[in-house]
């Protein structure tokens, strides 16, 4: 199998890498150089978001790459603190200063915050779908929409979201939200894909790394595209992020996949904050 990123075509008609590069903890003064490495590898496709702070260098990495913009996939992310339409439309605008392009290929609401702006993620979302009409915003999508907000936006809202970003991993599948998508044509992006290296040490995955002889991460991230999702692991270690880009020249069988998927933990799994009461709001 040659190691060719596969896209996959989103509802809206676009496509996306199903591999990428993901900035998310990458310091400001690390991100140029950690982009730029991951493009000259081969990735075409970097996650960022505005509450990140390095917008900026993810464009300055793009522009320095010597990539025609066409060739590499963009997501950001709306900041918690400008959901109300107005807010929202002047931090998308701040996003592409940021990144200097006059377009992103994504822009997601980063968080649902059904606890703040009286539970309100409509009119939010209501002003991405007006980025994706004029043409700067290519796709749009959520990130951290539970069921219960994704059947909201089904009912009330004109466009449906191309990706929901969540949680993904051995310990946490997530797997009702990942079941609603699969059924609504929303295709899954998972973040902490290796739950920051949690998973890593756990012995199953220890013991199938050294039978296909590939390190822990690489089957993890495997593991993820061949249950289909779109999955972007983060590192600034160079070995680490040639590793991460070589899981196409490989498969797990059938039996493997179940033994990962057999770690699912449910929500005591779960690392990150759960979206049904997660609140901040950067000061």
């Amino acid at each position: 199998m040659a190691n060719t990123i596969p896209d996959i075509t989103l509802n809206d008609g676009n496509t996306i890498p199903q591999l990428g590069f993901g900035v998310f903890q990458i310091e400001p003064k690390d991100t140029v150089e950690a982009v730029r490495r991951a493009l000259d590898i081969g990735y075409r496709h970097i996650d960022t978001a505005e509450m990140y702070g390095n917008e900026a260098e993810v464009g300055q990495a793009v522009r320095e790459s010597g990539l025609d913009r066409r060739e590499v996939f963009v997501t950001s992310k709306l900041n918690n603190g400008f959901h109300r339409p107005d807010d929202a439309r002047k931090a998308f605008e701040s996003t592409l200063l940021a990144l200097k392009m006059d377009y992103i290929d994504l822009f997601l609401i980063h968080w649902p915050l059904p606890t703040l702006y009286d539970g309100d993620f409509v009119s939010t979302w209501q002003a991405l779908e007006e980025f994706q009409r004029d043409g700067r915003a290519r796709s749009i999508g959520v990130s951290n929409f539970q069921v219960a907000h994704l059947e909201r936006l089904a009912a009330e809202a004109e466009l449906p979201p191309a990706v929901n970003q969540i949680e993904v991993h051995p310990y946490f599948g997530n797997e009702e939200v990942r079941a609603y998508g699969s059924a609504h044509g929303i295709p899954t992006e998972a973040w902490s894909p290796i739950a920051q290296g949690k998973v890593l040490g756990d012995p199953t995955l220890v013991d199938i790394a050294e039978q296909v002889e590939r390190t822990a991460a690489q089957v993890v991230l495997r593991w993820h595209v061949q249950r289909g999702d779109i999955v972007f692991p983060k590192s600034t270690t160079p070995q680490r992020i040639e590793e991460n880009f070589h899981i196409f020249d490989f498969e797990l069988d059938d039996v493997t996949m179940e033994r990962i998927t057999g770690l699912d933990r449910g929500e005591a799994g779960r690392q990150g904050p759960n979206p049904d009461t997660f609140d901040y709001v950067p000061a």
